[in-house]
């Protein structure tokens, strides 16, 4: 039997060896980081050093990155008590605070009317579409962009952004806020005042020192030129689905986007149903947005692109990664193919 090949990255990215060797270390240092005794001094030591990695992927400052459960909490954290406008393309955990109305283009590109009182995201988890971020940006979620592409926090004229460890490596339940030099947050979980009195409760070393070894290697591959071959293998993938002939619909392809990302529209066949098939031939692939791909419910990402349920029904995402191999990918052409084809006889 064949290994299962996994093209599911967008969702979360298998854990890096840097990540686990980082958190194995770290289960041995007993203290608590609020402790002023030596082993709570080697704890502190530790979160700090992640900060520091955190922060140096980023392109900002130590003091910026604010230490929290995830970019779900980044965003409550990030948006609660304010009124900021957003789009439908955003993730729900930004959805959720903003007021959706901003407009969307055919080509995914988001139309800002004030910046300063806007979140927008860098990158989209369903279609990999980039966006351009004006100078003043409220929030900005960077979730997606973060260990895929260059960021330059410093540069982006972006108030505050959300990061997750998951997505570029590193283990669930950890993530970050991280924060333009001058401004702040309201606390949304009061305590002890860990986090420069932004967040507290007692830090989560273990996962905290994984995000920031991942973020380290994750900056490593950028350099490295990993996600140039990611973007090769990406448009070996669409262009062996393109075709006059061929029903598939490629969301996306004039657009900027993430190097990874595929999102693939086949009218007629269900995304979940895909799914499905795909899982039982062995390859990991999801309908739209992890966090909401249980759901039965139309993608309100393409809806905003234009797209009807008809075909926002149809889609499935295929994200790749820097492991991801010509021989998988080749593998997943050959059986999409033959499941979509099958279905057509």
């Amino acid at each position: 039997m064949r290994e299962r090949v996994y093209l599911d990255w967008n969702a979360t990215a298998p854990l890096r060896p840097e990540a686990r060797a980082a958190m194995v270390a770290a289960m041995d240092v007993a203290g608590n980081p609020s402790s002023v005794h030596g082993e709570g001094r080697a704890a502190k030591s530790l979160v700090e050093r992640a900060r520091a990695q955190v922060a140096d992927a980023m392109g900002a400052s130590g003091s910026d990155v604010v230490f929290v459960s995830g970019a779900t909490e980044a965003a409550a954290l990030a948006m609660a008590g304010r009124d900021l406008a957003c789009a439908p393309v955003e993730h729900e955990a930004v959805a959720a605070w903003g007021d959706g109305t901003l407009s969307v283009a055919a080509g995914g590109a988001v139309a800002v009317v004030d910046p300063g009182s806007t979140a927008l995201q860098l990158a989209n988890s369903e279609t990999g579409i980039l966006q351009d971020l004006p100078q003043g940006l409220a929030v900005s979620d960077m979730t997606q962009a973060f260990g895929k592409l260059p960021v330059a926090f410093d540069w982006s004229g972006v108030d505050m952004a959300l990061v997750s460890a998951h997505k570029l490596g590193g283990p669930k339940g950890i993530g970050a806020l991280v924060i333009r030099r001058g401004l702040d947050v309201a606390a949304q979980i009061r305590g002890g005042g860990q986090e420069m009195g932004r967040r507290s409760g007692t830090e989560n070393i273990i996962g905290i020192a994984g995000f920031g070894a991942a973020a380290a290697a994750a900056g490593a591959d950028i350099e490295a030129g990993a996600w140039d071959r990611v973007a090769q293998l990406r448009t070996f993938l669409e262009t062996s689905l393109e075709g006059p002939d061929n029903p598939t619909i490629l969301v996306g392809k004039e657009s900027k986007r993430l190097p990874n990302t595929a999102c693939l529209i086949t009218p007629g066949w269900k995304g979940e149903t895909q799914v499905m098939a795909l899982d039982l031939a062995g390859f990991a692939v999801s309908a739209g947005s992890a966090c909401s791909s249980g759901k039965v419910r139309t993608s309100a990402v393409l809806t905003a692109m234009g797209y009807g349920p008809g075909e926002a029904d149809c889609a499935i995402r295929v994200s790749l990664g820097p492991t991801t191999t010509q021989d998988e990918v080749g593998r997943f052409i050959e059986n999409f193919r033959r499941l979509r084809d099958r279905r057509r006889t």
